[in-house]
């Protein structure tokens, strides 16, 4: 029996772990290789969609029986609930793998304990603590702040002009950034589980919120509005246009028949506690959303919603695409709302990645490490 290569076998896990982007949020992104007896790979897999096969048994299945008395090196301790699919502790141990070692823990307490379970059934477990672990968390930091905080990842994403404005002082905003940074914003929608606006957007421009490009293969795709009172219309073309993907998130405020018109025309309404200005209590919605499969939120709601989940200190990445231009005077701001009174308050990101998109740049940052949820579980 000869020990794989595991610094190449999980760099490879993770290389394939990556394959699901776009299409296994709001589930982890995993990667998986089965190496036989020799030492050799022989099978490989990964999560490639939400509610598809797990890695896991995507990989023993590309094994087959070399997998006996093999070693499983996966990017996350395997799941031992029965969700969509079936445990992959019972299939690793139907397949008589000798040893699993996987990258981290994982924190969730509906899936967690897969290595206890497959200890129990006498298979040896290894569970990581190098490098690979911090680069497994984060792969799957959005997935993991909703299991170890309870709300969704945040991403507020705006095509700015150089000074920060998303419109001039009449409202003009198409297009302050050229075709390849607005191909880019439509990439974060396929990345994401749902995209959140305020209904102040809904009532003004009457957007569609889909995506668009069909990179997806998943179909959880969910526009979620922002509306205490029910105001969208069922005019609305959130409303007219595949009803089922629209989420409204009210108060308790909101009128009866609004809701009983709104849910008769396929939209879902959700409820949410209002805050001292009596709009939805972002925190408590945020709650919600987290605990309806949302993982991966992207916030694309104007200057007013963005100064909300700053506010509200939610915010855990930023993408902005900004354009060459100078607007200045009273043009809209990226972010409105209350804003910070003194620096120290001020909600801290680190650049991750600057890049150029033909003439605009897009700037992407994330918050800073020692707030992060890469330590979590």
């Amino acid at each position: 029996m000869v020990e794989p290569d595991l610094t190449a076998a999980m760099g490879r896990a993770l290389e394939l772990a990556r394959r699901g982007r776009i299409g296994a949020s709001p589930n982890p992104m995993v990667g998986a290789v089965v190496a036989d007896r020799e030492g050799r790979i022989v099978g490989e897999g990964y999560h490639a969609v939400a509610g598809g096969p797990h890695a896991e048994t995507v990989a023993l299945a590309d094994a087959g029986d070399r997998a006996r008395d093999g070693t499983v090196v996966v990017t996350l301790e395997p799941c031992a609930h029965h969700g969509k699919t079936p445990p992959c502790t019972d299939a690793l141990v139907a397949a008589g793998v000798r040893r699993v070692v996987a990258a981290m823990r994982d924190p969730s307490p509906a899936a967690g304990g897969g290595a206890e379970r497959l200890r129990r059934a006498g298979v040896e477990v290894t569970l990581l603590d190098d490098h690979t672990t911090l680069e497994a968390r984060r792969l799957n930091r959005r997935w993991l702040r909703r299991v170890t905080s309870g709300r969704p990842w945040v991403t507020v994403k705006a095509g700015v002009s150089l000074d920060g404005r998303i419109a001039t002082r009449t409202g003009q905003s198409q297009w302050i950034t050229g075709e390849a940074a607005r191909r880019r914003g439509l990439e974060l929608r396929e990345e994401h589980d749902a995209i959140l606006a305020g209904v102040g957007t809904v009532l003004a421009d009457d957007p569609l919120l889909t995506r668009r490009l069909g990179l997806n293969p998943g179909t959880g795709w969910r526009r979620v509005i922002l509306d205490s009172r029910l105001r969208t219309p069922p005019g609305a073309r959130v409303v007219r246009h595949t009803p089922e993907q629209t989420v409204l998130v009210c108060t308790p405020a909101a009128p009866a028949a609004a809701r009983d018109r709104l849910e008769r025309a396929g939209v879902r309404v959700l409820e949410a506690p209002a805050g001292a200005d009596g709009r939805v209590d972002l925190v408590r919605a945020l709650q919600v959303l987290a605990g309806n499969e949302i993982s991966a939120l992207l916030v694309e709601g104007g200057s007013q919603v963005h100064g909300a989940v700053v506010d509200a200190d939610v915010v855990d990445e930023v993408v902005l695409f900004v354009a060459p231009m100078l607007l200045g005077g009273t043009a809209l701001p990226a972010v409105g709302g209350r804003g910070v009174g003194e620096l120290r308050l001020a909600r801290r990101l680190r650049f991750e990645r600057v890049r150029r998109l033909d003439d605009d740049l897009e700037i992407g940052a994330v918050v800073a490490e020692e707030a992060d949820v890469h330590r979590a579980g």
